[in-house]
């Protein structure tokens, strides 16, 4: 009995210790660790880009910041040969002075399109530094897209005589304005109520990946005028149900466009 209670400890002391190794996520890694993964064929890296914003009544500030991270791990998983970066959650929100945009709601954090665009390709360079063959950002978030694809393309000048590539993902995000509202409004909801933010598309997705971050008894509150809720569209039919369909095409779709980048 004492010689299985040992064992037990052992196993109990050593399990997050092999969890923590075989984890995807960079910043759970040591160096040695990172290297030896880019040495045995992980040289892509997903960097997840959310943002903190507001999202309505009902929706925490952090939903992209929860959601480019999800997704990129299940991303990173079915690809095989990738890592997952930190989430960048400081991103272009709006003006602050005067504010505009989500920057007219509290808790949103807002930062130049430059100072963004500068952050990408700095932390680029660095994956590059690390052996890193493929960086691609997932922006969650549509307002950053075009600085996205600046950054990249920057970068892919400047390494225009090496075999490294910068992608801006524009699948990733594409998948929530066409297949997955095509397929909301197969079932009968309209463009008004699936939103362009904070809407019943949107509330889906986060529903469907952590729904501690929806206030479900303010769901009602989020049908109010936009202008006063911050919110575009009608979230109170949302469903977590609604939400994995977007989430299963979102990661279908953006390891289908990152294998064919990876072979040309």
């Amino acid at each position: 009995m004492r010689a299985c209670a040992s064992l037990l400890i052992t196993l109990a002391l050593c399990a997050p210790v092999a969890s923590m190794a075989a984890s995807l996520r960079l910043e759970d890694l040591t160096w040695m660790e990172v290297r030896d993964a880019v040495a045995a064929g992980k040289t892509t890296i997903l960097v997840p880009i959310g943002g903190t914003e507001q999202n309505g009544p009902h929706m925490a500030l952090g939903k992209h910041n929860v959601r480019a991270e999800v997704l990129a791990a299940r991303i990173a998983e079915a690809l095989g040969n990738a890592l997952v970066a930190p989430v960048i959650a400081y991103v272009p929100e709006g003006s602050i002075d005067p504010p505009s945009g989500h920057m007219r709601f509290p808790g949103t954090i807002s930062i130049p399109s430059s100072t963004f665009i500068t952050l990408l390709e700095s932390a680029a360079r660095s994956f590059r530094a690390a052996g890193f063959r493929d960086i691609v950002f997932l922006g969650d978030h549509g307002g950053y897209q075009r600085d996205e694809r600046t950054a990249a393309e920057h970068l892919n000048r400047e390494w225009a005589r090496t075999s490294v590539r910068a992608h801006a993902l524009e699948e990733y995000y594409r998948v929530t304005e066409t297949t997955f509202r095509q397929a909301l409004k197969a079932r009968g909801f309209s463009d008004d109520e699936i939103g362009v933010h904070a809407g019943l598309a949107d509330t889906s997705l986060t529903l469907a990946i952590d729904p501690k971050l929806v206030r479900l008894d303010r769901l009602a509150a989020a049908a109010g005028p936009a202008n006063a809720t911050g919110v575009q569209g009608d979230a109170r039919r949302s469903t977590a149900e609604l939400g994995a369909s977007g989430v299963d095409a979102i990661v279908k779709s953006s390891v289908e466009a990152i294998r064919r980048a990876q072979r040309r």
